[in-house]
């Protein structure tokens, strides 16, 4: 076994602008922001990281760094116990947990490039691959952009794509009109409202999705906040449509109340608690017997989702997938629809353009 202590936590955010203003049922933005950390020990580097406003950068310096520090650097669970127990007053759930996630993450990449071995193995794969799909279609898009962003994704042999709804929906049917011509009859598509109906309002669309447009996968019909509406949906939404929740699952227990909510369990590895906290939702799912789908940041949810039992697919979302590629080398690319993590590399494969993020640096 190697030995080595965690020397120092690097940590610094970069805010990248969307390449058009974009929005959702309940959000408009117009930039990205990743906070990057690196975890150092016996001359290696392991990298993670969240999205997230960049205070959690700070999170990672002034509370998570001293707790790490100095650690055994083959302990990662440890690491993050001690992590969650710092966090006790600053708050957990939100931005802390986005701390933790990113160093975690950092903490498993950190360990395996130690062993000289790709992060699929060191967490064990139970797949060689995850499945994706095409996942962006913003509210602010016109249809046109609409189509050309979903059909592409559809020509390029990815068999399942997501569009947003629920900002104005009253435009909503002439958008899947236009979204289900662009992509055919034999491509999957889902819709996410990002919270934005209030249950029985969400069960009415889901049945006109369902009949109109042969929509298989509704997520967040109303706020992961609402258990009881979630679990409406669940029970009374058309067969063949799945209701999805989980993004904004933070700390165990979260999950643990929306597991029997839900078709499918969603968890976003820069938002649960990183690795760690990963498996341990993918526990939960197992315990349930649902499934469990990556929420987005692909470049990381790859090796990780391979370690995943129940592992359903994994969101392809177009910001992320941009902020990656801009900022990182070794991310990994669609092959007929699914991505497969890089066992060629040690760790994630990830390594940081460096001259790229000091020109983004926030």
């Amino acid at each position: 076994m190697v030995a080595a202590t965690v020397e120092r936590l690097d940590v610094h955010a970069y805010t990248i602008p969307t390449d058009q203003p974009e929005s959702d049922g309940t959000l408009e933005w117009d930039s990205t922001t990743i906070v990057v950390v690196e975890a150092h020990a016996g001359g290696k580097a392991g990298l993670g990281y969240t999205y997230c406003d960049g205070a959690a950068a700070e999170v990672v310096s002034s509370q998570l760094a001293g707790v790490v520090e100095g650690a055994d650097a083959m302990d990662v669970r440890a690491a993050w116990l001690r992590m969650g127990a710092q966090l006790r007053n600053a708050g957990r759930p939100g931005i802390g947990f986005c701390a933790v996630s990113a160093v975690d993450q950092a903490l498993w990449d950190l360990k395996a490039r130690l062993l000289d071995i790709p992060l699929v193995v060191l967490l064990g794969a139970a797949h060689d691959d995850v499945p994706i799909y095409g996942s962006g279609g913003f509210c602010s898009y016109t249809d046109e952009r609409l189509c050309e962003q979903l059909g592409g994704w559809a020509e390029a042999g990815i068999p399942r794509v997501k569009m947003k709804v629920g900002r104005e929906p009253e435009r909503d049917p002439a958008r899947l009109d236009a979204a289900r011509e662009a992509i055919g009859d034999h491509v999957e598509l889902y819709v996410d409202a990002n919270g934005a109906f209030a249950p029985k309002e969400a069960l009415a669309w889901a049945e006109r999705y369902a009949e109109s447009w042969n929509v298989t996968w509704f997520e967040e019909p109303v706020s992961s906040a609402d258990q009881e509406g979630l679990r409406l949906l669940r029970n009374k939404a058309p067969a063949g449509l799945e209701i999805a929740a989980g993004e904004y699952a933070y700390v165990p227990a979260d999950f643990r109340h929306i597991v029997d909510c839900v078709d499918c369990l969603q968890a976003d590895v820069t938002r649960c608690g990183g690795i760690t906290g990963l498996l341990s939702a993918s526990g939960l799912a197992n315990a349930h017997s649902i499934d469990l789908s990556a929420h987005c940041a692909p470049a990381i949810s790859t090796h990780v989702f391979c370690a995943v039992e129940r592992r359903r697919h994994l969101e392809y979302f177009h910001d992320h997938v941009r902020v990656e590629g801009m900022l990182f080398d070794g991310v990994p690319e669609p092959e007929g629809g699914v991505l497969r993590p890089d066992r060629s590399r040690p760790g994630n494969g990830l390594e940081l353009k460096r001259a790229e993020a000091e020109r983004l640096a926030a």
